[in-house]
């Protein structure tokens, strides 16, 4: 197999942490550095090829504000975003839709522009998935050469090589006639505690879709790489469950304070079927066999688990409150079907947030985010009357601020533009 070497480099700056003391919400905002912005994103019209906007706020956003302004920066692929840091990156360029990973860049005066570009094979889907070590490490998934992962510095936005790990993917299924592609990195790809860890997929169909919810094996394949070395550890499993996931900037899945990885599995079909959450607790490279939280077992409407946030020991998610159904006049993505919950792992205890009504699937968003030490909830309605992102405090929630124009809302994210 394979190894690889890092290229080296130096960032022109530090990455700047989150401002993450809490406050409390009933008073304004602290004044803040004419560098420290809050960069909003909607997507219009619900498609990643139409114009969305991104607008950068001198302090966090409250009450009726538009999106779209002479300011906002306009361009496709505004579904969601990967921040990392101090840093913008989503897996869309703003001018073409391309994919690839593309950095936003914004300057002290609150102008934002798009940075380089490090483009991948535009297909299959999820070309252009990537997960970021530190502000000169990442690794990345390009279609082109789907049986190796490819690094790359994020500083530069410029490949540096990749891991050959055909052999890996190769060690199952060789002499499968069924099998129709093969891919690893495809759909997950995350950084924890030195190892990176990458989906394995074999699919079993032709077309466009390839890859997604067409899988051979009833169970998901992860390989363990160690970053360091770059040297393949070993393949753990998560059972019985299907597809990992639908790629897109919503990774699904998240570090809860402690370290443990929470991640999500889809299912059998795109309306879901055995989709669930698992779990990698800290300090172990092992799928946590005592616990799962499987959507047929607390939904009798079944369905998937579309995005979660994880933060002191408790999971935000959402859960769908009627039966999913696909296609152009199907439920799943712009009905008010999703329903905000709380879900405790060492129960499994599902508590209703309050407050806050069924809202349309996050697709490509992230539903729930922390900025300034706030829990936000990304709230959207069918009908636009609501769209925007609500505070939690315990199982409350109240509107934070709404957005007027733009589109809906799809990402929401503090940086400092002086570094």
């Amino acid at each position: 197999m394979n190894m690889f070497t890092y290229t080296k480099g130096i960032l022109a700056a530090s990455l700047l942490t989150l401002t993450m003391a809490c406050s409390d919400s009933d008073n304004p905002s602290p004044h803040l550095p004419e560098s420290e912005k809050y960069v909003l994103i909607t997507m219009s019209e619900n498609s990643l090829e139409k114009p969305g906007y991104a607008t950068a706020f001198n302090a966090l956003p409250s009450g009726n504000i538009s999106n779209a302004t002479d300011s906002s920066l306009q361009g496709m692929g505004f579904g969601g975003w990967r921040p990392e840091g101090n840093r913008m990156f989503k897996m869309f360029s703003t001018s073409s839709n391309s994919l690839g990973i593309e950095e936003l860049v914004i300057d002290a005066n609150g102008r934002i522009q798009t940075g380089k570009f490090l483009a991948a094979a535009n297909k299959p889907n999820g070309s252009g998935n990537f997960a970021i070590v530190d502000e000169t490490h990442g690794f990345y998934w390009d279609g082109d050469r789907p049986l190796a992962v490819q690094t790359f510095d994020p500083s530069s936005l410029s490949r540096t090589g990749e891991i050959d790990l055909s052999e890996v993917v190769n060690e199952r299924g060789s002499d499968e006639a069924g099998i129709t592609f093969r891919s690893i990195g495809q759909k997950f790809l995350a950084v924890k505690e030195g190892k990176l860890y990458a989906n394995i997929t074999y699919a079993n169909s032709e077309g466009p879709q390839q890859g997604f919810f067409d899988d051979f094996y009833s169970d998901v394949y992860l390989a363990v790489i160690d970053i360091e070395s770059g040297a393949y550890e070993k393949t753990i499993r998560i059972e019985n469950t299907g597809s990992i996931a639908y790629v897109n900037d919503n990774k699904m899945y998240d570090f809860d304070s402690n370290g443990d990885l929470y991640l999500i599995t889809q299912g059998v079909s795109a309306v879901g079927g055995q989709s669930k959450i698992s779990r990698i607790k800290a300090g172990e490279t092992e799928i946590d066999g005592q616990w799962s939280l499987e959507m047929d077992e607390i939904n009798p409407h079944g369905g998937k688990f579309v995005g979660l946030f994880v933060k002191d020991g408790k999971i935000i998610t959402l859960i769908p409150n009627a039966p999913l159904t696909g296609g152009p006049n199907g439920n799943i993505n712009f009905s008010d079907v999703w329903v905000y919950h709380i879900i405790d792992p060492s129960t499994n205890e599902l508590t209703k947030i309050q407050g806050v009504p069924p809202v349309t699937n996050p697709g490509a968003a992230y539903c729930a985010i922390e900025v300034d030490g706030k829990v936000l909830l990304r709230v959207n309605t069918q009908d636009g009357k609501t769209n925007g992102y609500y505070e939690l405090q315990g199982d409350q929630a109240r509107p934070l601020f709404h957005v007027t124009a733009g589109g809906s809302v799809s990402g929401l994210y503090k940086v400092n533009a002086d570094f």
